[in-house]
């Protein structure tokens, strides 16, 4: 009686802090979501939305001024630059609403989920704070990870959307195998289309999902079920084949992205060193049940990610959520299996495991309390851990107008388009732009040391260029060149000229 008295207690305990803390860190990815700290990529979003606005039908690349296919216009993107064109809301009110919409649809997708697998109240919120804090003693911030920091960054991403459906995609599917029509099969295809069309990284990591939950599936599914979700399948390849707004499939053959990739394989352990006891909590499942889902998920997830590793693949680095999410889950879920033990030792040990882990991954992302409130207001061991948000452009005058052409470096064209304009180069890399290097070259060449005038101004001419965006010591034409005219000044520095003529 004993031992049960104090299972129930500390069951008791679990329940009331999993409840409190994962609402309070839903409260502050509200109060972020006010604020919409400005960081990564949040410009092409921006960008994107102001296109789809002006342009609904054909609104040509995001970022420079050419008539070319993004995969950024996904259905997503165009449901909210829909919303702006017939609202007429800002850009950025816009993103808010997208952070709201994809923050709902990842809190009740990971409790769908979850409650396919327990039955117990308290193990959505304890999932939530696993797959939100389980992650390492060191800063990690991408988006598709669904680390706090780094998803108070990215709330308004179409990432953190396609990972809210990916989440109800694995729940529903689960549902379907245990016996579902065809309404129910098609509609899952369908599903699928949309997550991987609106984010191709989570994407590939909602198929690992959805691969793994048809595996492990118990019983083992009719074959009449398999055959209407290989009809949803075939519903998917459809939707994706047909897409309007960009070739899905012709993105396999892009290898532009292996190196900005590599960093993903660089400080394992300090950036997802805390997962390992999710790691733990699914060997203790696998003994279990050898074809249990979330072990199958885990061992998909890592095989392509050591594959990516191995062959240079850097991009397929992005798959690691298959790894760490299952993980994570399963860690939330083991606390319950160890509670009903009768090994004491065991229950105390994992159970205060996890609760280590989760306060220093809370305390390693304690920064992200600063994008809610004031520096200033937050401890000066918590204000450290802070690190600001881009100030943006929004400085930048009225008379730069929607679809003129700035020219600027890359840091800053990730930026500017947020606002209307164009840049001469992209900021980020553009698989169908098929003079991306020429333009990159133009750039280098405008700003570098030695460029002549004469070319720096055929530079500027061959691009339609209007304005001009520097920092000091950038480069380029001469202040008092007769070309330019002063026309505003920003942040750090920078100068904004008018290109004359």
């Amino acid at each position: 009686m004993r031992v049960a008295s104090k299972s129930a207690i500390g069951r008791a305990a679990w329940t009331a802090a999993a409840l409190v803390l994962a609402l309070l860190l839903l409260v502050l990815l509200l109060l972020v979501i006010v604020r919409l700290p400005w960081a990564g990529d949040l410009g092409i979003h921006a960008a994107t939305i102001e296109r789809l606005r002006h342009h609904l039908a054909d609104p040509g690349n995001p970022l420079v001024d050419a008539d070319t296919p993004s995969p950024y216009y996904s259905p997503w993107m165009l449901l909210l630059g829909s919303l702006a064109k017939v609202t007429g809301l800002g850009t950025f009110v816009v993103l808010r609403v997208a952070a709201l919409v994809g923050l709902g649809l990842l809190v009740t997708g990971v409790v769908h989920l979850v409650r396919t697998f327990s039955a117990r109240r308290t193990a959505p919120p304890l999932a939530l704070l696993c797959l939100l804090l389980l992650w390492g003693p060191t800063l990690f911030n991408w988006s598709g990870f669904l680390g706090l920091n780094s998803l108070a960054l990215t709330i308004s991403y179409p990432s953190t959307f396609a990972l809210g459906l990916s989440f109800h995609f694995w729940a529903l599917l689960r549902k379907a195998l245990r016996g579902a029509g065809w309404a129910s099969c098609l509609g899952l295809g369908l599903l699928w289309s949309v997550i991987l069309l609106s984010h191709q990284f989570t994407g590939v990591v909602a198929s690992c999902g959805g691969l793994a939950m048809v595996l492990g599936a118990r019983p083992w599914p009719s074959r009449a079920v398999l055959v209407r979700l290989g009809g949803g399948l075939v519903v998917g390849l459809a939707v994706l084949a047909l897409w309007p707004y960009y070739s899905f499939f012709d993105l396999f053959g892009s290898g532009s992205l292996e190196q900005i990739h590599r960093s993903l394989y660089r400080h394992l352990l300090p950036h997802f060193g805390l997962a390992l006891l999710g790691v733990a909590a699914l060997a203790l499942r696998w003994r279990r049940d050898r074809r249990d889902p979330l072990v199958l998920f885990f061992l998909l997830g890592a095989a392509m990610f050591a594959a990516g590793g191995l062959t240079g693949h850097y991009s397929w680095g992005r798959v690691l959520p298959a790894a760490l999410i299952p993980a994570q889950l399963a860690a939330a879920l083991e606390v319950f299996e160890v509670f009903e033990a009768n090994r004491a030792g065991v229950r105390r040990a994992f159970a205060g495991l996890l609760g280590v882990a989760l306060l220093a991954g809370a305390w390693t992302q304690a920064g992200t309390l600063g994008y809610a409130v004031p520096r200033d207001a937050l401890p000066a061991r918590v204000a450290a851990k802070y690190k600001p948000p881009w100030p943006g452009y929004n400085w930048l005058p009225q008379e730069v107008k929607y679809g003129d052409v700035v020219m600027a470096k890359t840091f800053p064209s990730r930026q500017i388009p947020a606002y209307g304009p164009y840049t001469v180069a992209p900021g980020y890399p553009d698989f169908f732009l098929s003079d991306q290097e020429q333009r990159l070259a133009a750039v280098r060449d405008y700003f570098a040391a030695g460029t002549p005038r004469a070319e720096r101004l055929d530079i500027l001419r061959r691009y339609g260029v209007r304005w001009v965006v520097e920092y000091p010591g950038d480069g380029g034409l001469r202040a008092d060149d007769s070309a330019l005219r002063r026309a505003g000044v920003g942040p750090k520095g920078q100068v904004l000229y008018e290109v004359r003529g």
